[in-house]
């Protein structure tokens, strides 16, 4: 279609960095729970990093939905889905301070399991991302990333209802119930940015 002024494409190279950003993020936060006595403030360090890179790409979508006239999708799904993707990473480094702060020995089986989620949404969502602009494939990766969370739901569940059924240390109780449910929320941020991408393929088709 003819256009007397074109359209702002940019967001989606923006969107594309701040979903690679959250991959590498979670592939930390993998290796975190995957290492036997690892120095988990040195991996909460990495993702600190990852989180101020994700700031910074959320504040260049922000100045640029300023800047721009005509978007290529509705402003409103820029903001939002901007947000969501920064919800993520937020919350990948949230789950790695609570291990570092409450000085976590070793991680369990459940955050192991439920790191491993988080990874392969991650990874759905920059299939996902990436196909934004051209709408192909967009679906299936949606609904990839809505069985992940429902996953989580499962790993996080059963994970808090063992630290109450078996004897375990209370304080062990409490700082375990704060990081599973901190590492369940990722998922289900990741499953916003989802139903956002998948909004904004429909409007498209």
């Amino acid at each position: 279609m003819f256009r007397l002024i074109p359209r702002e494409e940019k967001f989606f190279e923006f969107f594309e960095e701040a979903a690679t950003n959250i991959l590498e993020g979670a592939k930390v936060l993998a290796q975190m729970t995957d290492e036997r006595g690892a120095e988990l403030q040195e991996y909460w360090k990495q993702l600190e990093e990852f989180e101020h890179v994700g700031d910074e790409i959320t504040h260049r979508i922000i100045r640029k939905l300023n800047q721009t006239l005509i978007t290529p999708i509705d402003r409103e799904d820029i903001h939002s889905l901007a947000v969501a993707l920064d919800d993520v990473m937020d919350l990948i480094e949230a789950s790695a301070s609570r291990m570092s702060l409450y000085k976590i020995k070793q991680p369990t089986e459940e955050a192991r399991k439920l790191a491993q989620v988080i990874l392969k949404s991650a990874e759905e969502i920059v299939k996902a991302v990436s196909n934004l602009d051209r709408i192909d494939d967009v679906m299936e990766h949606c609904i990839e990333i809505n069985r992940l969370e429902n996953m989580a739901d499962d790993i996080s569940r059963e994970a808090i209802a063992d630290l109450f059924d078996k004897r375990h240390d209370p304080m062990d109780v409490i700082k375990w119930k704060e990081i599973y449910e901190t590492m369940e929320m990722t998922t289900d941020r990741c499953e916003d940015v989802a139903n956002i991408v998948e909004s904004v393929a429909l409007k498209r088709a």
